[in-house]
């Protein structure tokens, strides 16, 4: 007895895979000569459905992890992007900006201080920051959450601050935005003197010693910022692992804080979800 040939189904653009599960569980016949399926051939379809659409799910996720576009926000060779906030030039003619390109690094002079700020608004990223003392050791930092220009001391800016100064990379200092941390009393001080105004307790100390590398050699800080979290590494190691920010978004600012400071790479990756913090 000749084997009576099924006829083919090919989906269209917009059937999508509602239908295809119809089709294969026999509760829809698009044309004449469709047969549905028997029991044990959906039995084994709805397994094999079941492990196909884990399979896309998995695939989907991976897709958009492992897709994020890394933009570097430095172009190493000029300050395209950034525009800098120097109380001192505001007055004194004679003042020269802080922030240069030498050589294609950016370089903080340190004086007269000030901040480089983007230009834009960022939130949920990793920042990867690559930076050394290369005279001497000194002061510098990242701000993060960045909005309201010299929020404190008629200098900083409203953000959070992971230090970038010499044997303290790391810590987190409050500029009128506030984060917590595990252990709050032993790493800000007394819970009266805590704030986030001028002569409070604004610093949180960092969770290593020896992190960093010796002067003249370079650091890597990364930072991110996911939701009310910042997390920050510094050449690997978990320095700070903050949470209930005030803040979740924000411009990203570059100091010029007394000591001349030289980085080479500056770029930012958009993420779904923190790091391990044992990473």
């Amino acid at each position: 007895m000749p084997i009576k040939k099924r006829k083919h189904f090919k989906l269209s653009e917009t059937s999508g895979l509602p239908t295809l599960v119809k089709l294969l569980l026999g509760q829809d016949k698009p044309a004449k000569g469709w047969q549905p399926l028997q029991q044990f051939e959906i039995d084994t379809q709805k397994i094999c459905l079941k492990y196909l659409l884990l399979f896309v799910l998995m695939s989907n996720t991976f897709f958009i992890n492992s897709n994020a576009q890394s933009r570097s926000l430095f172009n190493g060779k000029d300050l395209t992007g950034w525009h800098a906030d120097v109380p001192e030039m505001d007055n004194n003619a004679a003042a020269k900006n802080p922030f240069i390109v030498r050589n294609g690094l950016l370089v903080s002079m340190g004086n007269p201080q000030g901040h480089l700020i983007t230009d834009s608004v960022y939130k949920n990223y990793r920042l990867v920051v690559e930076y050394r003392f290369a005279r001497k050791p000194g002061n510098c930092g990242l701000l993060v959450h960045a909005s309201t220009p010299r929020a404190l001391y008629k200098m900083f800016p409203k953000s959070i601050e992971a230090q970038m100064e010499h044997n303290n990379a790391g810590d987190f200092w409050c500029i009128v935005e506030d984060i917590s941390v595990k252990n709050m009393e032993q790493r800000r001080g007394p819970e009266k003197d805590w704030g986030i105004t001028e002569g409070k307790g604004r610093c949180i100390k960092n969770l290593t010693d020896n992190s960093e590398k010796p002067l003249g050699e370079w650091n890597r800080m990364t930072v991110e910022c996911y939701k009310d979290s910042i997390r920050v590494w510094v050449n690997g190691d978990l320095v700070n692992d903050g949470f209930n920010c005030t803040a979740s978004e924000g411009q990203i600012a570059f100091q010029a804080e007394g000591s001349e400071v030289e980085c080479r790479k500056m770029e930012l990756t958009p993420i779904m979800k923190l790091s391990d913090s044992s990473k």
